[in-house]
């Protein structure tokens, strides 16, 4: 639960840091022809999240609840 980490990261402070650290990754990587792939992006942010549980920088409820945001979407 978030009660049971030291500090507690916001969906917000998540996506800025997805969105300039993690997506410019898979943009460099797998969207070389200029066209956004949202299964890599949605596959990236899953695998980020999920990592991010794991080491107890997100709570359970956190991973299990935040949808994917924009930069994810069509």
């Amino acid at each position: 639960m978030a009660r049971d980490l030291n500090t507690v990261m916001t969906r917000d402070e998540a996506i800025d840091i997805f969105d300039n650290h993690i997506l410019p990754l898979v943009q460099q990587g797998m969207e070389s022809d200029g066209e956004p792939d949202i299964p890599a992006r949605s596959e990236a942010w899953n695998n980020w999240t999920d990592a991010m549980c794991k080491d107890g920088q997100i709570s359970d409820w956190q991973y299990e609840n935040w949808t994917h945001p924009a930069s994810c979407e069509d």
